[in-house]
């Protein structure tokens, strides 16, 4: 456990160490690398985002995991791709015998649902029913949970947040203090259980994750000009104050600002389209192209967790893509938004 301590400063120049192998996941990884072969690139996504119409997107679709009948909803569209990734969910519990590590991992949907729940209990409208139900406490549980405010059967992570998101809406009775003060709950959760897991390779994935989400805020509270402070999750690699500092900071100096970090890249590409387009579409795009890197470079690990845990994480990001070029062909967006986006 000594050797996932907390470290103070950034030891890697772009990508942190993926971690040692472990020969238990020898079937596992080579059942990823397998199903890694079906997915799709950036050429055919591409081609999906020029395509003419909606309907030929989902025809170039016909021979992958996403076949759609032709007269398709968007409703079921939706719905398969909803079912393609729980698909993909129960088959990451399979490969993996670890419970730690499957509770880690479900814990993200747990979150998800009770944003959603603590906005809806806050706001006194109906509860509803339309939870996703990957995570670690059922779908009917967790409804009842909420219509019954009894949290004490929740595991201690979640009674957390719920504490931490509902204080956060009360003290200015801001919806959006919701997200940020589960947020931070969420980013403590899962710092502390990577280092439980004894999984190198999770605990730098983790605070990778929190620095990107981190420059995202960082840079949205400079385009908005926000003064908010406390509004940075912890355990990344990038310090809150720094963070803080270099909201005010001009846009032309911000990617210098971090050319000492793993980040500046990620900056250069995001903040130049945010000054011209005024969007954060390059900002996004930039950040899921870092992350996926590191999560590539798991082709280096014969046996271990690392592959397994990057094809759920590669898998779960191409559903999103098939779901944002379909979405924006429905809506007659232009293909120039959806390649500014792409990413694999």
């Amino acid at each position: 456990m000594a050797v996932l301590e907390e470290q103070p400063i950034v030891h890697f120049s772009l990508y942190p160490p993926l971690g040692l192998e472990d020969w238990s996941y020898t079937y596992a990884a080579a059942q990823v690398r397998t199903l890694e072969e079906k997915m799709l690139d950036i050429a055919f996504l591409t081609e999906m985002a020029n395509a003419a119409s909606a309907g030929e997107a989902i025809e170039m679709l016909s021979g992958t995991d996403y076949a759609i009948p032709a007269n398709a909803s968007f409703e079921q569209i939706e719905q398969m791709l909803i079912e393609r990734r729980t698909q993909l969910r129960q088959l990451f519990e399979q490969l993996v015998p670890d419970e730690k590590v499957v509770e880690y991992v479900k814990a993200r949907v747990d979150y998800e649902n009770m944003r959603l729940v603590i906005r809806r209990l806050v706001l006194e409208n109906p509860l509803g029913a339309d939870y996703c139900g990957d995570g670690n406490i059922p779908i009917n549980e967790f409804g009842l949970v909420f219509e019954q405010e009894d949290y004490t059967s929740l595991p201690d992570y979640l009674r957390e947040g719920v504490e931490a998101g509902v204080l956060g809406y009360y003290k200015n009775k801001n919806v959006r203090d919701i997200d940020i003060e589960i947020d931070k709950s969420e980013a403590e959760f899962q710092v502390k259980n990577a280092l439980t897991t004894g999984n190198a390779f999770l605990l730098e994935l983790q605070k990778m994750r929190i620095d990107l989400n981190n420059l995202r805020t960082m840079l949205r509270l400079k385009f908005v000009g926000s003064q908010e402070t406390d509004v940075f999750m912890p355990g990344g690699y990038l310090e809150s104050s720094r963070l803080v500092q270099n909201v005010d900071t001009a846009y032309e100096s911000i990617a210098s600002v971090f050319a000492a970090t793993p980040y500046w890249q990620v900056l250069d590409a995001g903040v130049g389209y945010l000054q011209k387009e005024g969007s954060f579409l390059k900002l996004e795009a930039a950040c899921d192209a870092h992350l996926l890197g590191y999560l590539k470079m798991t082709s280096e690990i014969t046996a271990g967790l690392q592959p397994v845990v990057a094809y759920l994480l590669r898998k779960e990001h191409e559903i999103r893509m098939v779901r944002m070029i379909l979405t924006a062909k429905r809506n007659s967006l232009e293909p120039r938004l959806m390649l500014d986006r792409l990413t694999v």
